[in-house]
């Protein structure tokens, strides 16, 4: 029996045998076949849900369902990475965790899994702002958040060393492959509806999803998507990720050939040597999805959408000022900024290739009222976090996909001045936890009110195919229809910032990590 089939029938068997277990659903401790859970903000919570293991650089096999009782009422371990120093970390992390409102196999509520970001190196779902129980119990769905593989542990590309590392590249892609075939196969016991499953994610958990469009090992696997503020035009070129490799392997003084010793080292060395310099990009190493011809044989979204997804419904959003979250307002990049050195300061920034004097002096004469620091953060965020977006929702369109709403969200934080509406502000919306540490939303009645559109609008996607906001419409050339969200309001304008659009559409767009 080959490993692909013994996959299937272990994941077949293992929905048979969690379907047929009683579920105890009012019981102080909730149970789902032999997984033992919490009461939760008002839903039933089961936290650290194995979904598969894995060696090193190998790809992962799936875990055969408890049989005697199991407590999921904590997080596992997140997978090794530089940041999260305070978390448990294990290479042994291949966990999930799930909030349903109502443990019923007749209920069939819509699924919502979600991707987190870090872009491909660091992120875990274990963040209290990505806790999925009042998602669960307003939008009235079951949410799964998901735990894999990063950086290099997850995406090394090993496969020159020989056919043994065929899916070296893309195993923290084949990680969620896995936990979606997981969710196919055990979430019915959890009162979700399999044939009703969407994936959503923010920032790499958002680029996440744009890759798995399309890799065929996911089709079928999701039945809507949603991205926040993160893309996926073109994956790493094997040629660049086996420089990454080198470069890894020089940071980590092993021989060119010594593939063993990366295998059997210890995972701090790993983790340690992710701060050498990238040699394509520069900053730190880069190690993301690979064009393998193994598991991913195109790119995500050139040169136009990947023709297996384009049936899929979407959601993609961004922020207004995307780069607020990661270029401090009041730190050493903004410090002394006037318009003398601000093109200086903008040029390491941005991934198109502009005469940024020349950017700097359309921006002032659209703007004239604008400040140096209005004008850097406009145009880091549309010369670098923008981009993806625009060509991801332009090709669906050109191809005829199936509908696509884009939403840009302007509210600022009203927890500080500085910030504006940042990467990253719209997870408290999606997920209701505008009070948890982390989140810069507030708790005023725009919050609220936010939080109460933005989760309709998410939850309606999964229940229908659809946003549950009426006045939200498709995202169709030339309009471009987009839904700006402001406080607690929303209005839909066609192409609402075409300038900038078109400005930086006048040369190409590097994705990242290419």
């Amino acid at each position: 029996m080959s490993g692909g089939e013994l996959t299937r029938r272990r994941l077949l068997g293992a929905g048979a045998a969690l379907a047929a277990t009683p579920v105890l659903g009012r019981t102080r401790d909730p149970k789902v076949g032999p997984f033992i859970g919490l009461r939760e903000n008002g839903v039933l919570a089961f936290k650290g849900i194995r979904y598969g293991r894995a060696a090193r650089f190998a790809r992962a096999v799936s875990e055969p369902l408890p049989t005697s009782p199991t407590e999921t009422r904590s997080f596992a371990p997140i997978a090794p990475q530089r940041g999260n120093p305070d978390l448990s970390q294990s290479e042994d992390c291949l966990f999930l965790n799930v909030w349903t409102p109502d443990a019923n196999l007749c209920a069939k509520r819509a699924v919502m899994v979600y991707f987190h970001g870090g872009a491909y190196s660091n992120g875990t779902v274990t963040d209290p702002l990505t806790n999925g129980g009042k998602l669960a119990a307003q939008g009235d769905v079951v949410v799964v958040t998901v735990n894999h593989r990063l950086n290099a542990l997850g995406y090394v590309w090993l496969k020159p060393f020989g056919s043994r590392y065929a899916d070296s590249g893309n195993l923290g892609q084949l990680d969620l492959i896995l936990a979606l075939e997981w969710v196919r196969a055990n979430i019915a016991a959890f009162g979700g509806d399999p044939a009703r499953v969407m994936v959503f994610g923010q920032s790499g958990g958002g680029a996440k999803i744009a890759t798995l469009m399309a890799m065929p090992g996911a089709k079928g696997l999701f039945h809507s998507a949603a991205t926040m503020s993160g893309q996926q035009v073109v994956a790493s070129g094997p040629n660049n990720a086996w420089k990454r490799t080198q470069a890894l392997m020089a940071a980590l003084k092993l021989a060119p050939g010594d593939v063993e010793a990366l295998l059997t080292m210890p995972v701090e060395r790993i983790v340690d040597a992710l701060g050498t310099t990238d040699p394509v990009m520069g900053g730190s190493l880069y190690f993301g999805p690979v064009l393998d011809m193994t598991n991913l044989l195109r790119h995500p979204f050139w040169p136009d959408a990947a023709p297996q997804s384009r049936g899929i419904p979407m959601i993609l959003g961004n922020v207004r000022e995307e780069t607020r979250a990661f270029i401090d307002p009041r730190g050493p990049k903004l410090l002394g900024l006037d318009w003398d050195n601000l093109a200086t300061r903008i040029v390491p920034e941005i991934k198109i290739d502009l005469d940024v004097d020349w950017v700097v002096a359309r921006y002032r004469a659209q703007y004239p009222s604008w400040t140096p620091e209005q004008v850097f953060y406009s145009a880091t965020t549309a010369g670098r976090s923008w981009p993806g977006q625009v060509i991801e929702a332009d090709e669906r369109a050109k191809a005829g996909a199936a509908a696509t709403w884009v939403y840009q969200l302007d509210r600022p934080s009203p927890l500080d001045p500085l910030r504006g509406a940042a990467h990253t502000d719209d997870i408290p919306y999606v997920f209701g936890t505008l009070d948890a540490p982390g989140s810069m939303s507030g708790v005023d009645q725009g919050a609220r009110m936010t939080r109460d559109l933005m989760m309709q609008a998410f939850a309606g996607l999964a229940k229908a195919g659809c946003p549950g906001l009426a006045e939200w419409t498709p995202y169709c050339l030339p309009g471009r229809a987009t839904l700006v969200v402001g406080d607690g309001n929303v209005k839909v304008f066609d192409d609402p910032r075409r300038w900038e659009r078109e400005l930086w559409a006048t040369a190409p767009y590097v994705q990242p990590g290419s």
